[in-house]
Formats: C-alpha cells, sequence, structure tokens
C-alpha cells in the first residue's frame, strides 16, 4: 500500500500531519465516491522554465506546502502532485521540473516529466515572470501553443514591477506569443490574484468523479518528503555545483508509537563533494542533519532520530540504472 498524506488545514511539515493509506494511483475516476450531481475534476499541469516560481505558485493553490522551494534552479526533480478538494470538485495540480536543455542524463529525465506534463492535462498553466521573455526557451514555447486544452498564462513576480505600463507591456508581449491563453498576472509570494486564477480553474474543470480520495493531498509517500527535506537543507546550505550532484535516499525508516529512526544516505559524485558535505569535523552534516530533523519531528509529531550517512556514487546522474534506482526512470 502506497502512503498519502492527508489533506488538512496544516502545512506539509505541520505537527498535526497525519498519515492515511491509500492503493497505488491510478488516473480511473473513483467509482465509489460519494458525489455531488455536476461534480467536476481535472489535471492541472503547471509548466515553466526555471526560477519563476512554479513551486511557489503550487504550493498556494494547493494551500499545503507539497513543494519545496528555494532560490536556485532545478530545485523540483520530480513531477508532484497536489491535489486539491472541495464537494464540488477535485483538482489534481502537478509541479514539474523546470525546463531547460539538458546537459547529462538527470536533466533529460526532469524534462520528461515537463514534456508529459503537455499531454495529459485538462489544464494547463504555462508560468513566466516579469524578467524572462517568450524568446527563452522558445521550442518548448512552441509546444504550449500548439495545445488544444485551455492553456492559463501566469505572470508572477508583478510585485517586482514599479508601474502599470511596465505590466502593460509586458502582457502585450505575451499575447502575441500565446494569442490563445488567458492571462493572470500575479504574485504567488505575496497571494495576489492567485484567489482569481484558482476560480478560472474551477471554471475549467471537465465534469468528472474525483480521481483520488477526497482526503488526498498528494500522491508521494511521505518517505519521499522527508528525502525533499533534507534535500532542501542541501541546497539551501550548499553553493556551486555541490546541490545538484546530491541525491537523498531514505534507507531506514523504523516508526513507533512516539518516535521514528531514519537513516538516510546523500549520494555524491566525487571524493571532493563528499568532503565539502561532511565539513570540518562534521560541522556541515551536522548542521543539515539537524535542520531537517527539526522540520521532519514536525512534519510527524513525533520525536526522530535521523542518521545521515555521505557516499560517492560516481557519475550517478548520468547514469540510468542509477537514475532508475532514484526513481527518476520507470
Amino acid at each position: 500500500m502506497a502512503e498519502i498524506i492527508s489533506n488538512n488545514p496544516h502545512s506539509i511539515v505541520s505537527p498535526d500531519a497525519e498519515l492515511k493509506s491509500a492503493t497505488p494511483l491510478n488516473t480511473t475516476p473513483a467509482a465509489d465516491a460519494e458525489v455531488r450531481p455536476g461534480h467536476r475534476a481535472g489535471f492541472v499541469n503547471i509548466v515553466g522554465n526555471p526560477n519563476v516560481g512554479k513551486s511557489t505558485l503550487m504550493n498556494d493553490l494547493v494551500g499545503e506546502r507539497v513543494s519545496i522551494i528555494t532560490s536556485k534552479a532545478q530545485t523540483t526533480r520530480h513531477r508532484i502532485m497536489g491535489i486539491v478538494n472541495a464537494p464540488e470538485y477535485q483538482i489534481v495540480f502537478s509541479d514539474t521540473p523546470g525546463v531547460l536543455k539538458p546537459n547529462y542524463k538527470l536533466q533529460e529525465s526532469m524534462l520528461s516529466f515537463s514534456e508529459g506534463a503537455l499531454t495529459d492535462a485538462d489544464v494547463l498553466i504555462y508560468v513566466t515572470d516579469v524578467v524572462e521573455t517568450p524568446d527563452k526557451n522558445s521550442d518548448y514555447l512552441e509546444k504550449v501553443a500548439k495545445q488544444k486544452m485551455p492553456v492559463l498564462l501566469v505572470i508572477n513576480k508583478i510585485d517586482l514591477l514599479k508601474g502599470n505600463g511596465e505590466l502593460d507591456a509586458i502582457v502585450a508581449r505575451w499575447k502575441e506569443t500565446l494569442p490563445n491563453a488567458e492571462i493572470f498576472p500575479v504574485s504567488a509570494k505575496e497571494n495576489f490574484n492567485t484567489a482569481n486564477l484558482m476560480k478560472r480553474i474551477v471554471e475549467l474543470l471537465p465534469p468528472s468523479p474525483p480521481y483520488f480520495g477526497k482526503d488526498a493531498l498528494t500522491d508521494k509517500p511521505a518517505r519521499f518528503f522527508v528525502t525533499e527535506i533534507i534535500r532542501e537543507k542541501i541546497l539551501l546550505d550548499y553553493d556551486k555545483e555541490i546541490p545538484y550532484a546530491v541525491e537523498v535516499i531514505v534507507e531506514k525508516f523504523e516508526e513507533k508509537d512516539s518516535s521514528i529512526h531514519i537513516m538516510a544516505t546523500i549520494f555524491v559524485e566525487r571524493d571532493s563533494q563528499k568532503g565539502i558535505i561532511i565539513g570540518k569535523a562534521g560541522s556541515k552534516l551536522k548542521r543539515v542533519g539537524t535542520e531537517a530533523r527539526k522540520d521532519i519531528e514536525a512534519f510527524f509529531n513525533k520525536r526522530v532520530y535521523l542518521e545521515l550517512f555521505v557516499k560517492v556514487e560516481p557519475n550517478w546522474r548520468n547514469r540510468e540504472n542509477k537514475l532508475r534506482a532514484f526513481g527518476y526512470i520507470e
């Protein structure tokens, strides 16, 4: 049985977060669900270039911290679902990795998540911001322009603009590029105009029973969020290439009534990276462990014993067998 995080009024790392069991995911509407007449449900995929605020927007729309957020590009590596439920509808959001030209096989896998998001959406959200221009990654944008499903173009970070004239020029430029898209200027960070975006998404959902249980929040198992919390701390605490050469795997997860014992391995590609991760006398690794443990304890509302190990796995980002083991290739 897969674990699914229960939908509740707290964040993904809140003290009162609760775990529920569910059957493995599928895309068939739940046959035994009791739903109101006229119920709507659909898949809403969020795509765009790196660092435009896709994960921030996802968390704002879902109302939970489903995706980790840092200022670094390529923070999101997997396709992560966040599910919003109401008596009248169910929205299955997908946060995807930023679109980029791949330099190694891991990035090819990340791009495949973003490409796949163009084929299975009921509504597509293309996120840009007030800085980037339509000519960035134009190949992918051309594919977006050819889509038959409704496309909502979100211009994020408008809180950075100084006047309406700037926004008018940006909107006009994007209308030429995606003439069939509906445009929503927003600030996901400031929660500005996201309510209107959400209202429009609900209006565009097709009639359907829910695809998942009405208490489901995400498709990912709880252990996935343990690895993401640890990886988030690494993204925040290390610079340059180090965060991008790192993968985290939970090797042991023993849960008792009042505590959890977790053993996780941080994989890097070179011995020099291992030394940087560990730091002098283990100081850097200890800091990552302390920061991650606090968030994991809040998530499970239990005392956590977290053991971190660092191993070298040469060139793992270009090895299909390792990418498959790490969940990037099926």
